[in-house]
């Protein structure tokens, strides 16, 4: 029984066989390399042109990131831009060197201003280029403000030819030293007779005399610009998006490059559970193994209860992304929520094997001593884990209505590991109108399940939790209050992502529809599962009830309401030995060549 990726047994015969090609080719690269030879280059700062070179080779990010109607632009009919192999990747990539998939993860970054763009000529000069090789950038960050864009201190300045020069600086740029092209953000100049003091995006050639590199500002083999434009010519011909489109494709831009974060996240978890389980299965202390002490069982129960959760949940919102269209917008939420909720996950799957492993999580010549380290970029990038909470709650109050006679009908969401064109998420429009998007009934799939005693248990929380919400919602000085309203959107969180992981296993235990050959085959999964995952979700509902009760700025009445939450997960002793079996059967499954 696995339920994890593991390069040993790995097929990815539910795809094309180009598509099977290059995903071997991957895994055979670092495992060809070699442990020692990764750290080596990883601790050195070591940039992976050999990496680039592969890629390249085998037209690995090309086939992976062209839309197909750019496609057609460079002759290009089978390209798509497919989630089911995106997922792919990022979680292979992750899984041996997240340095590897920041490469990929700017890259798509970089393209999705152009690919949203109706520059036909910029889409079919970045789709050669790409085609070619090489890797992109966005530039969107600035030292001064971060990601504040509505700051940018990036200015178009018209010239006497009709065209513009660009001046000003972007930081925290990845890609910045070997980009074929970056897509960078700024504004008019506010004298600008056209578009005075407005958004722009635009296309740079890092290759440009105007373009002046200044250093990575990290340490490690992923390079992240800093990088100023001095008078950089900029032609008509190099414009992506000019005013609100501009701003829109910013967003658009981060909400389809989002989701990957999810999924390298979980390949550092699946990685570092090899590991962790291997070692603590096969060390003696004190007379005793340590995967025999019942601390260490709890923490590695835990851990993987935590580790399928995450990837039975990716698998389902991105069913949700790959349906989208402008009748469909759920996605919206679900996406969020990967990149907040998955990736913190991440950081306590972590965290718990951490404390199993101990001293050995920082020895030189595991591979857990850097994912310590890069699990903690995830929560971080592409909005940190606060903005999107906040994002989240723009949407409870129609996915609570939807259960009180609210609900709003939808076709039937399939799995999606087919062959296809995610076409809207290029096409998502105005960033607008998240609060009116409306959502099915969520309470089937907790019906389906509610015979699990901690499905059962959970439920009660939901409904507590709806009870705080209509009785004793966020006053007018709460919704203002990032710090109280960020409990309040991880107790939200918490309901939307358990309702996705029962609709996923819904489709993998009764209908078979298990995604096999693929990073996501839930061929395995059984109720005891998510009788057990749900015993971690009570705990933490409990958790986050504790803390809105414990909110100096909470009402007496939210402070109450907020104690009905609590409850205790039910735990039957012979589950829990035969939970932690499974967990045990991953020592020795797999271990990268040293």
């Amino acid at each position: 029984m696995s339920l994890l990726f593991n390069p040993r047994t790995y097929d990815p015969k539910s795809f094309d066989e180009p598509t099977q090609s290059q995903l071997v080719a991957l895994i055979d690269f670092f495992e060809n390399k070699g442990l020692a030879r990764n750290k080596e280059e990883f601790y050195s700062g070591e940039w992976y042109s050999d990496f680039l070179t592969l890629v390249a080779d085998k037209k690995i990010f090309a086939t992976f990131a062209t839309p197909a109607e750019v496609g057609e632009l460079v002759g290009e009919t089978d390209a798509r831009w497919d989630l089911a192999r995106i997922n792919e990747l990022n979680e292979i990539l992750g899984f041996y060197s997240l340095a590897h998939w920041y490469a990929w993860q700017v890259s798509v970054l970089g393209l999705g201003p152009v690919w949203l763009s109706a520059n036909e000529d910029a889409r079919a000069l970045v789709a050669e280029l790409l085609r070619e090789g090489n890797i992109f950038g966005f530039g969107l960050s600035e030292r001064e403000h971060g990601a504040d864009i509505y700051s940018s201190d990036m200015i178009l300045t018209r010239t006497p030819d009709g065209g513009f020069t660009a001046s000003g600086g972007k930081w925290y740029i990845g890609n910045g030293n070997a980009a074929g092209r970056l897509s960078v953000f700024g504004k008019f100049a506010q004298d600008d007779p056209e578009h005075p003091g407005e958004y722009v995006f635009f296309l740079v050639d890092p290759r440009q005399e105007s373009y002046e590199l200044i250093k990575n500002v990290m340490a490690g083999q992923m390079f992240v610009a800093a990088f100023n434009l001095h008078g950089y010519p900029v032609a008509a011909a190099d414009i992506l998006h000019v005013g609100k489109p501009a701003w829109d494709a910013a967003l658009a831009t981060v909400n389809v490059g989002k989701v990957n974060l999810g999924w390298a996240s979980i390949g550092i978890c699946e990685h570092s559970f090899y590991e962790a389980v291997t070692h603590s299965n096969n060390r003696v202390l004190y007379g005793n193994r340590v995967t025999d002490f019942p601390h260490v069982r709890r923490m590695l129960a835990d851990a993987y209860a935590r580790l399928v959760a995450m990837k039975v949940f990716s698998a389902r919102s991105t069913d949700y992304f790959r349906c989208a269209s402008e009748e469909d917008r759920r996605f919206l939420l679900f996406n969020p929520i990967t990149k907040a909720k998955v990736t913190s996950e991440g950081e306590r799957v972590i965290d718990l094997l951490w404390d199993v492993i101990a001293a050995r999580g920082f020895e030189r010549d595991t591979y857990f001593s850097r994912a310590a380290g890069d699990i903690r970029a995830l929560p971080k990038l592409e909005g940190t884990v606060h903005v999107n909470i906040a994002l989240v709650l723009k949407f409870m109050p129609r996915y609570l209505g939807a259960a009180h006679g609210a609900a709003q009908e939808y076709p039937e969401v399939p799995v999606r590991q087919d062959a296809a064109d995610d076409t809207y998420l290029f096409h998502q429009g105005p960033a607008k109108g998240l609060g009116g998007i409306g959502f099915a009934d969520w309470r089937p799939p907790f019906d389906r399940f509610g015979h699990l005693a901690n499905v059962a248990v959970f439920r009660e929380q939901i409904d507590a939790f709806t009870q705080l919400v209509l009785t004793a919602p966020p006053t007018e000085a709460q919704q203002k209050d990032l710090d109280y309203l960020q409990i309040l959107g991880q107790l939200f969180t918490q309901i939307v992502y358990a309702q996705l992981i029962l609709e996923s296993a819904a489709l993998a235990i009764d209908n078979g529809e298990t995604r096999p050959g693929s990073v996501s085959d839930l061929s395995d999964l059984t109720e005891a599962h998510l009788d057990r995952i749900f015993a971690v979700f009570i705990r933490d509902m409990s958790d986050q009830a504790v803390a809105l009760h414990g909110q100096s700025t909470a009402t007496d009445a939210q402070s109450a309401a907020a104690l009905s939450i609590l409850r205790k997960p039910q735990i039957d002793a012979e589950a829990e030995r035969a939970f932690l079996n499974e967990v045990l059967s991953y020592s020795g499954a797999y271990e990268m060549k040293a």
